[in-house]
């Protein structure tokens, strides 16, 4: 790889990306004075920042290296994963906007957490919902912080220097940047920067779109060269290069686990007024669509390169975008890119960080009857604390950055929305019901992803686990079984909510 000073374009990109984020967290430093700046920046965000800071936190290093990577492995069925994005924008604004934002309203709702304590009351079903978010943070942290080691590992070339630890210090080197801007500025820091960078991220999308097809021969040269290789059989089957339970899991988990997504979820806890989600799914969804140009353009092109004999086979399939924007792409437009998806991946992972913190410093201790006096600067510990962890898990892992991160997002999607999407529109279900069903699908995933990495399995067994996406698909099926089931069953737990909350749960019904 070309090291950085010798690529004047993406040198200064990428410092003019650093110094933005720095500045931002330092001016948002400034403005973080109270636990309310630094957990939802006040309070006092409008619809195209809240739009865009849900995009960028639920793309970032997944979209722009985990994405195209997955596609060069398995071929159209990570499409799966793509797809829903024209239905998710409005399930999450019809099912949890407007209710989540009217809770802030009545209550003291801050976190996820608190939104499950302010709707059941239950200590039981809190600690759960906590708990599920922090094992998902620091898998989804895990993602982000091996996707910002690699590209600041090509960026600056470590690997002539340091060898085998190139990527242990391009981590470091990004992990620097990420805790001084996280630690100073917290959510008010992330969600600006996601305004700025999330632009940039839809314009080189667009771009880079146009470039693969053109270096491509258009979407026949792309398809012919992929159908001619002998080393891309099964490439555009239209279950791609896996089991149809596979694809028809990636579809389940990201069209329906999206509701339980902190990260996207909690961003409407900013909303300076409800009136502003009107827009919502149609700003959300629209950036999400152009945003993913990025992934369906890069993720057909290098295999057809690879098949031309273009580009060279490549040993890491994250590393698909980064060679394609450094072999093929004009420098300035290639520096664009690289410097969004840098600020992007550190935006999601300060998103993370700070989700994660919450519930270090607030929602735990709550449960166990104590406060802390000072949770902004407990938090900015414990941020510290979860970056260095989920640093240890991401290089442990051994696997992509989409599948560190499909395995995340799964855990989160089984855990929180059947709990969210159901019981913050259902009044009947109850606390028990919620508490069971979070578990569930909290024991299930990561029985079976624990199981997928056992070696010896029957064969019968080690089949039916093969997809990616089998233990997540079977945890969230298998956590909203378990709460419709209990909730038919069981105690009517609308008998024990106060009329405010009442009128929230049973809106539009």
């Amino acid at each position: 790889m070309v090291p950085l000073v010798e690529q004047p374009w993406l040198a200064v990109a990428t410092v003019l990306s650093l110094v933005t984020v720095l500045a931002i967290g330092v001016w948002s430093g400034s403005r973080t004075r109270t636990p309310k700046d630094f957990f939802v920046a006040g309070r006092a965000i409008g619809l195209w920042v809240t739009a865009m800071a849900t995009m960028t936190a639920a793309f970032s290093g997944f979209v722009f290296l985990g994405g195209p990577g997955l596609t060069y492995r398995i071929g159209i069925a990570s499409l799966f994963i793509v797809v829903p994005v024209g239905f998710t924008s409005g399930l999450l604004c019809w099912l949890l906007a407007k209710r989540l934002r009217m809770l802030a309203e009545v209550g003291d709702v801050f976190t996820i957490p608190d939104a499950l304590s302010y709707r059941f009351g239950s200590r039981l079903t809190t600690g759960l919902g906590s708990l599920a978010i922090l094992i998902g943070t620091l898998g989804y942290l895990g993602a982000q912080l091996l996707a910002l080691g690699i590209l600041v590992e090509t960026m600056l070339g470590t690997r002539h220097l340091f060898g085998e630890q190139s990527l242990l210090v391009a981590m470091a080197i990004g992990l620097g940047v990420l805790l001084f801007y996280s630690v100073i500025g917290g959510m008010m820091a992330g969600v600006y920067t996601d305004l700025i960078q999330g632009a940039v991220m839809l314009v080189g999308s667009l771009l880079v779109f146009g470039q693969s097809l053109r270096v491509g021969g258009g979407l026949r040269g792309i398809t012919s060269s992929i159908l001619a290789s002998d080393g891309l059989e099964g490439f555009f089957e239209p279950f791609g290069r896996v089991p149809f339970s596979a694809a028809l899991g990636f579809f389940f988990v990201f069209g329906v686990g999206v509701l339980g997504q902190p990260q996207m979820v909690h961003k409407f806890l900013m909303l300076k007024r409800v009136d502003q989600l009107r827009w919502m799914p149609l700003v959300l969804g629209g950036s999400q669509v152009v945003c993913l140009l990025i992934w369906v353009g890069i993720g057909l092109v290098v295999p057809a390169l690879v098949a031309e004999g273009r580009l060279a086979a490549l040993d890491n399939p994250d590393a698909a975008t980064l060679q394609f924007l450094l072999g093929f792409v004009p420098d300035a437009l290639a520096g664009l890119v690289i410097a969004a998806a840098l600020a992007a991946i550190m935006s999601t992972a300060d998103s993370f960080l700070n989700i994660g913190a919450a519930v270090l410093v607030r929602d735990l201790p709550r449960l166990f009857g104590r406060s802390l006096d000072r949770q902004l600067a407990a938090g900015r510990v414990a941020t510290v604390a979860l970056a260095l962890f989920a640093a240890a898990l991401a290089l442990g892992y051994g696997d992509l950055i989409a599948l560190l991160g499909t395995f995340a997002f799964g855990t989160l999607a089984a855990a929180l929305a059947p709990a969210l999407a159901v019981g913050l529109s259902w009044s009947r279900v109850s606390g028990v019901a919620a508490s069971v069903s979070i578990a569930t699908g909290l024991a299930v995933n990561l029985g079976l992803e624990v199981l997928t990495r056992v070696e010896g399995l029957p064969p019968a067994m080690a089949h039916l686990l093969s997809g990616f996406s089998i233990p997540s698909a079977v945890a969230l099926a298998t956590s909203f079984s378990v709460l419709f089931l209990l909730t038919w069953l069981g105690r009517d737990g609308s008998r024990d909510l106060p009329g405010e909350l009442r009128e929230i749960v049973e809106l539009g019904s």
